[in-house]
């Protein structure tokens, strides 16, 4: 039986315009730093069969420069949007404590507890994210895909692949640009996914 082998390259947006906050579902789109860091994260590259992007600004514009200039097919994936932060969304660090100094001590410690008002659950999202990553790679089963995503869906999946407890989560750093690679091997109707590399560079 012929080995099916699914190559995901997952790459975070650049530096959105206003800087480091919790931007969540806002549609940012990039500054010119962003542009430079995906630019540069990705060089001369270009060995994927498709390209599946969030909907969100940051991510689509870069998405729609990379497939056209290298005609790689795109595809858009709503599913793919950061998860929601509810009453922290568009706020930077220093605004969120002004009234609660722990608030965010709070959050990273125990994530599923004490998450903002109104946001999504991390349960929830799981949910949301596994189910597109799922169909991703049935649809695209032996193939080398890039998702241009957020680093809350890259946390996401690393979480799923990786059997990461859903409170430990944000303990996973993702860098601007920061470029994740898995493997997946097709196990009967389900994929094995293995991490190859993150924060690593393109080769």
């Amino acid at each position: 039986m012929e080995r099916v082998t699914t190559l995901i390259d997952l790459i975070r947006h650049g530096e959105p315009v206003g800087g480091s906050r919790y931007r969540g579902q806002i549609d940012d789109p990039l500054s010119a730093t962003g542009w430079e860091q995906m630019r540069r994260a990705v060089g001369h590259h270009h060995p994927w069969d498709a390209i599946v992007s969030s909907s969100l600004g940051r991510c689509l514009a870069f998405a729609e420069e990379l497939s056209e200039r290298h005609q790689i097919p795109l595809e858009v994936e709503p599913r793919l949007q950061e998860i929601g932060f509810g009453s922290w969304q568009g706020k930077t660090k220093d605004e969120i404590c002004r009234y609660d100094p722990g608030v965010l001590q709070r959050f990273y410690r125990d994530p599923m507890n004490n998450r903002p008002e109104d946001a999504e659950g991390l349960a929830d999202f799981h949910r949301r994210i596994v189910s597109a990553w799922n169909e991703i790679l049935n649809r695209h089963a032996n193939k080398h895909i890039l998702l241009v995503c957020h680093a809350g869906v890259i946390r996401m999946v690393l979480s799923h692949i990786l059997d990461i407890p859903l409170a430990n989560l944000f303990r996973i750093k993702v860098a601007n640009a920061g470029i994740t690679r898995i493997e997946c091997l097709e196990q009967g109707d389900e994929f094995l996914g293995q991490l190859v590399f993150h924060g690593g560079v393109l080769s």
